[in-house]
């Protein structure tokens, strides 16, 4: 990881390696925090944060969802993400900002309403989460062995840190059985999302994603719904079995670290040619040109540094 200059912890900035928590921090044994990943880009005009409101306001909601209390407004959240690329004087094409809340210390034991609650916002450079050559030639993928948690069991609509030790396991599988990433399937065998991606396929010129009946709802996803319904795409939201994944026309990751991904082949069955689609290809592009600012269509999901 690329150190930055500043992190900032609870209504201040402090310099990177001054921002520390005790080691019996609630969290750190109990697994009750939330995240978020979201991503400025430098523009013509300078660093833009790509829809910063939206991924503020998904982490007050997650935090709502697990019982977390932030002490502070959407708006003083987005504020100081801004104030955050500013004085971190960033050169990169892109950073990637990590706000999160957790349970610190002052108690131990599972009920955690007396836990104080923890507020940071951090940002560094990052390049392709999924490599520049996966960006351009695709990626492979392993259907997970587990499958994602079911709603009876778990809360997938918040993005949690506990969620993601699914994750964790599932993409540890996939790499160390030689691919790049994990997909899982739901408790009823349809895919529900990559180890931190939500997913799509094109078939006949159809792009397919499925519902996020039990798994994050991506705001990347829903910028390339719209998108593609602005392109002449058609796009349905429905289950996706894993047979419809391996005879797909093409298939790519979507998300605020992996962009838009392609991907080569799935359980060692090649996707299409074997490479970046024309479909994804386009969206890919598109993409990149709305996070750039290249195209004022959608420069209202850009804030502006």
């Amino acid at each position: 990881m690329d150190a930055a200059k500043y992190i900032w912890m609870n209504g201040e900035f402090k310099a990177w390696e001054d921002a520390q928590t005790h080691v019996l921090s609630h969290t750190l044994h109990y697994g009750n925090g939330v995240i978020e990943g979201t991503k400025a880009y430098k523009t013509a005009k300078g660093y833009a944060i790509f829809r910063l409101n939206d991924h503020t306001k998904r982490l007050k909601e997650s935090a709502k969802m697990t019982l977390i209390d932030i002490p502070y407004t959407i708006g003083e959240m987005n504020q100081a993400q801004i104030e955050l690329i500013r004085k971190n004087e960033f050169t990169g094409d892109n950073v990637y900002i990590r706000p999160f809340a957790f349970l610190g210390y002052g108690v131990m034991g599972v009920y955690h309403k007396q836990a104080p609650v923890e507020t940071v916002m951090a940002a560094w450079e990052w390049g392709a989460y999924l490599g520049e050559e996966g960006l351009k030639k695709g990626i492979r993928l392993k259907i997970a062995s587990m499958s994602r948690p079911a709603n009876t069991s778990n809360m997938g609509k918040a993005k949690a840190t506990a969620n993601y030790l699914n994750s964790q396991m599932a993409k540890f599988e996939a790499i160390e059985c030689g691919y790049d990433e994990a997909l899982l399937l739901d408790d009823q065998g349809y895919v529900a999302e990559a180890s931190g991606a939500c997913f799509f396929i094109v078939k006949d010129g159809e792009l397919i994603s499925p519902p996020n009946d039990n798994s994050l709802a991506s705001i990347t996803q829903k910028t390339v719904i719209e998108m593609a319904g602005k392109m002449g795409i058609k796009v349905s939201r429905r289950r996706i079995s894993r047979e419809e994944v391996y005879v797909a026309d093409e298939a790519f990751l979507t998300g605020t670290a992996a962009e838009i991904t392609p991907i080569r082949d799935v359980d060692a069955r090649i996707i299409g040619t074997g490479s970046r689609g024309e479909i994804t290809e386009k969206i890919q592009s598109a993409y990149f040109d709305i996070v750039f600012g290249r195209n004022p269509e959608y420069e209202h999901y850009l804030t502006y540094i």
